[in-house]
């Protein structure tokens, strides 16, 4: 997808704080966080939202999911974490993504580049 702003992070085209990555999956923070740690794991794959995607990359999307709320509840410390993903005119970026979304009880006063230090 040539257009697709997910496609070009994949590509390589325009960066990204990628905190894991596989054959299937790219892990990166959010560039615009609504909280610390705001994180987005999408497949390599253009797969433009819920009813596009396949079970298979679906399952590894959410096992990967599982990881990364983990590495976050460990180095972050938030209160809780919530998992997001949004279809139709919800959609911003027309490419399958999921977000994880950690929220805390204090303000966590970290900018992009620290928690990408904490989290890598």
């Amino acid at each position: 997808m040539d257009n697709c702003i997910f496609c070009k992070i994949i590509d390589g085209s325009i960066p990204s704080k990628t905190i894991y990555e596989d054959e299937v999956v790219k892990v990166f923070l959010d560039i615009n966080p609504l909280a610390a740690g705001h994180t987005l794991i999408i497949p390599k794959k253009h797969f433009k939202d819920f009813d596009d995607i396949d079970l298979e990359t679906l399952n590894h999307i959410m096992k990967v999911a599982k990881d990364i709320k983990l590495r976050i509840e460990e180095r972050l410390n938030p209160s809780g974490i919530r998992l997001l993903q949004n279809n139709g005119v919800l959609q911003d970026v027309k490419h399958f993504h999921l977000h994880l979304i950690p929220t805390y009880n204090k303000d966590m006063d970290l900018n992009v580049d620290k928690v990408f230090e904490i989290l890598k």
